[in-house]
């Protein structure tokens, strides 16, 4: 099993979000997060243009069997990219078990 972190932009989760259904993750956690990056977002504030270095994200935690990450993967880049800095980056980890608290089995068939 494999565990993929997306951080995205926050304007695109609804894309990412349909794309992932699409393909069959039809389960994720999502967060609201703020970090620093490349990337400087600027703002107008009463016609005075000015920059902040914290930038407004989206973090995804996605669990998948070992045969569904390049797809995972794939939907991801392809539903998240704009073409420009900041579109986010993507973090693959491997999980060693994973339990269905509810029935008590465990392995990679919990995550159907």
């Amino acid at each position: 099993m494999k565990k993929i972190e997306a951080i995205i932009r926050k304007s695109k989760y609804s894309a990412v979000r349909d794309a992932l259904h699409n393909v069959g993750v039809n389960f994720f956690s999502y967060w609201d997060v703020t970090g620093l990056g490349n990337e400087k977002e600027g703002h107008v504030y009463r016609g005075v243009s000015y920059s902040t270095s914290d930038i407004q994200r989206r973090h995804l935690s996605i669990v998948v069997n070992d045969d569904f990450e390049e797809v995972t993967i794939k939907t991801l880049m392809d539903a998240a990219s704009t073409g420009e800095v900041g579109d986010g980056k993507i973090f693959v980890s491997d999980i060693n078990e994973c339990y269905r608290i509810r029935t008590g089995e465990k392995g990679a068939d919990t995550l159907k």
